[in-house]
């Protein structure tokens, strides 16, 4: 819904300084890579390391303006961990001026010089609902999926775990510390949930607050206002997606409509994780899926 990235010799210059003063590209541009693109960018940096004129802040700035794009953050991760080599294979394959398509060419000629095809990993379907869940979500692995379902028959919404598999690797292989971890707030996780009916925005946020209440112990109870201010006065259509992606004591959260909020509270979020963790888990099926899931991560 933003507006689409420009991709110009002078926005490829800016990422490739940036990337190359951070150090995250440690291979000297090839003398094979002579598309306009990379001839300006090695232009512009070999004049920035002789006059050293432009100092470390100025290529981190300019990394947050480009991840304002969600196009060209994508393939400006990508870019970095490919180097000069993937450079000249993304010349070879060809520059037809579709930036939307920028981050799957360079994406697939970094799998080209791994010595193979890209490999698009298919949505996991919550049975109960049908609902589709991507692999990847904020930069964490889905383990599992579930469905919530009120008065025993109404299915409300599908909710998705993300982890960190490598948070998760010293746990995984013993169950019950396994649940432990899945109690720490610590270790991180999104927590996503997908619409399966119309809802009322009062009643999703009741519903919320009405589970976690109990569990916080009239400790930070204002943070449940803080949640329900966080949610536009719109009703919920099926479909509707929300992300709770916890890290200790934070709650970074995206409702309905895209909007990002936060709450900082250890209160908040390890009542939370008792929500969708706990022996009392408002999803068993959720529950019992990324359990399972983990050890496979």
């Amino acid at each position: 819904g933003g507006p689409r990235p420009t991709n110009s010799p002078e926005d490829f210059s800016t990422m490739m300084i940036s990337l190359s003063q951070s150090r995250i590209i440690t291979q000297p541009l090839s003398k094979a890579v002579r598309s306009r693109h990379t001839v300006a960018a090695a232009t512009a940096a070999t004049r920035s390391k002789k006059s050293r004129a432009t100092p470390l802040a100025a290529p981190l700035t300019l990394t947050q303006q480009s991840f304002q794009n969600h196009a060209t953050s994508r393939a400006f991760l990508v870019l970095a961990a490919s180097s000069a080599a993937t450079l000249a294979a993304y010349q070879a394959a060809g520059d037809d001026g579709d930036d939307g398509n920028l981050f799957w060419k360079i994406a697939r000629c970094s799998a080209r010089n791994l010595g193979a095809e890209p490999v698009m990993l298919s949505p996991k379907t919550e049975p109960a609902t049908g609902i589709l869940f991507p692999r990847l979500c904020n930069g964490m692995s889905l383990a599992g999926c579930g469905v919530r379902i009120k008065w025993r028959f109404v299915k409300v919404y599908a909710v998705g775990t993300y982890l960190d598999p490598l948070a998760m690797s010293v746990v995984k292989d013993d169950e019950k510390e396994l649940k432990k971890a899945l109690l720490d707030p610590n270790y991180p996780r999104t927590i996503r949930i997908v619409m399966n009916r119309n809802l009322s925005i009062d009643k999703y946020t009741s519903a919320i607050i009405e589970a976690l209440e109990p569990r916080m112990a009239g400790q930070d109870l204002e943070s449940l206002d803080e949640f329900k201010k966080m949610n536009p006065p719109v009703d919920l259509v099926q479909g509707a997606e929300m992300e709770m992606t916890i890290r200790g004591d934070t709650l970074l959260y995206k409702n309905a409509v895209g909007g990002l909020g936060q709450i900082k509270s250890i209160v908040f979020t390890r009542a939370l994780c008792d929500v969708y963790y706990g022996e009392d888990a408002v999803s068993p099926s959720h529950l019992e899926d990324v359990i399972k899931g983990v050890k496979s991560l």
